[in-house]
């Protein structure tokens, strides 16, 4: 099988490796691609959100699959163009990926599939704004109804904050969405959907803000780790009886049936399951930790959802350890991120036992001589993950990976899945 995968994230090099583990995959190619991903397979300079360019890629190649790995290129209808071409595509509809990319729309689809999820309004000026935050008080949520790669949600207990936030959306030409708010610990599902059928995979939880704690701005994601173990026995069972398969259910009977990953944002509430948010695609970087464990061929499970064909597939393999992930993003990050700083360490990392570096935002450059060097080329540069017996020996390994890499302002959190292996999680209670 040959397979192409779109995207040049630390979310793409996850796919990546899990798909040259699997024995029926022959061949991988990437578009663009990064420099770690450089070096597993060949990388293709085409513009992965340009329906044209990656079709005539696809036909190049002759793929026998081809996964969308971020968001934009589904908005932009890349999976609509290479499913008219014949191609067997992993990844959903433009218009089934509305789902991620209208939050309004989501919560359309929410209601009528009788979705647990949180109260919501949707505001187009600064007045309607204003109404909603004072219906549902402190704490305020406050989010972009497009796409904001995980960076357009504020929540925060001052109203001129949330109001300043709803009046910048406005002033892009965005509405926004305000809820109410969610107590509880939050959960990432991934559940892989052939348009009828679902399939989840490990839960996980990943680490939206840039400082320890819980502090600073929302990011695209500090970190992740899996499995939960505080999670209530028959969660993933629950989470697909009352959010997946009914939202797959209820996107079929629209005439707009999703193929790929309905990401699915949990908060465990003292109330029950609430799903904050829908993705349309794998999340970075609870996929950098989930993939690390899966055991179950990805190419063929991802071949088998775009062919339609999940019906009786069994239940997935997994590593029985933990993984944890951490990120560690370029000096500025979340705001205006510093790149071209030259990475070291990334070899000796790798070396240490379980641990595997997987890159996000970075590039290759050779010298005169041929000697090639890593640069920071985003906010987040790198994932260090680790697999062990327990979560607090995967910390331990994962943070000594983080220890032996360096460039100048790098930064990271240092308490990804500490509550969790202390045992300090619990779900609030009505």
């Amino acid at each position: 099988m040959k397979v192409l995968v779109l995207g040049p994230g630390g979310r793409e090099h996850a796919i990546i490796s899990a798909l040259l583990r699997d024995p029926a995959v022959t061949e991988v190619h990437s578009a663009p691609g990064n420099a770690g991903i450089a070096a597993l397979v060949r990388t293709h300079a085409v513009d992965a959100d340009s329906p044209e360019e990656v079709t005539a890629l696809a036909e190049r190649l002759a793929a026998d699959l081809v996964v969308v790995g971020p968001e934009a290129p589904l908005v932009a209808g890349v999976s609509d163009a290479l499913r008219e071409a014949g191609f067997p595509v992993f990844g959903p509809s433009a218009e089934a990926a509305r789902l991620e990319g209208s939050k309004a729309f989501a919560k359309e689809v929410m209601a009528e599939a009788d979705v647990p999820t949180a109260m919501a309004r949707v505001a187009h000026d600064e007045a309607g704004a204003a109404r909603a935050l004072d219906a549902f008080g402190p704490p305020y949520v406050v989010k972009d109804d497009g796409l904001a790669a995980g960076k357009g949600v504020v929540v925060t207990e001052d109203r001129e904050e949330a109001l300043a936030h709803a009046r910048s959306c406005f002033e892009s030409g965005s509405t926004v969405v305000i809820e109410e708010f969610l107590d509880g610990p939050e959960v990432s599902l991934f559940v892989i959907c052939d348009g009828a059928h679902t399939v989840p995979l490990s839960p996980a939880q990943d680490f939206k803000r840039i400082f320890d704690a819980d502090q600073g701005p929302n990011t695209g994601g500090m970190g992740a780790y899996t499995p939960l173990p505080w999670l209530p026995e028959g969660f993933t069972d629950e989470v697909v009886r009352r959010v997946a398969q009914p939202t797959v259910d209820a996107m079929a009977r629209r005439g707009t049936p999703f193929v790929g990953v309905l990401y699915c944002g949990l908060a465990v509430t003292s109330r029950g399951l609430r799903v904050i948010e829908f993705n349309a695609r794998f999340g970075d970087p609870e996929t950098q930790a989930v993939l690390a464990r899966l055991a179950t061929p990805l190419g063929q499970l991802l071949l088998a959802a775009a062919a339609g064909e999940l019906d009786g597939q069994e239940r997935l393999r997994w590593d029985v350890r933990p993984a944890v992930g951490v990120v560690m993003a370029a000096q500025n990050y979340p705001d205006s991120p510093r790149k071209g700083d030259a990475i070291s360490g990334i070899a000796e990392a790798e070396a240490l036992e379980g641990v595997s570096v997987l890159h996000a935002g970075t590039r290759s450059e050779r010298d005169a001589e041929g000697r090639e060097t890593v640069l920071t080329a985003g906010g987040r540069v790198l994932a260090v993950v680790a697999l062990a017996e327990d979560l607090e020996q995967a910390r331990a390994r994962a943070y000594e990976g983080v220890g032996r890499i360096a460039w100048p302002g790098a930064q990271h959190r240092t308490d990804i899945a500490a509550r969790a292996a202390a045992g300090e999680i619990s779900i609030p209670t009505a």
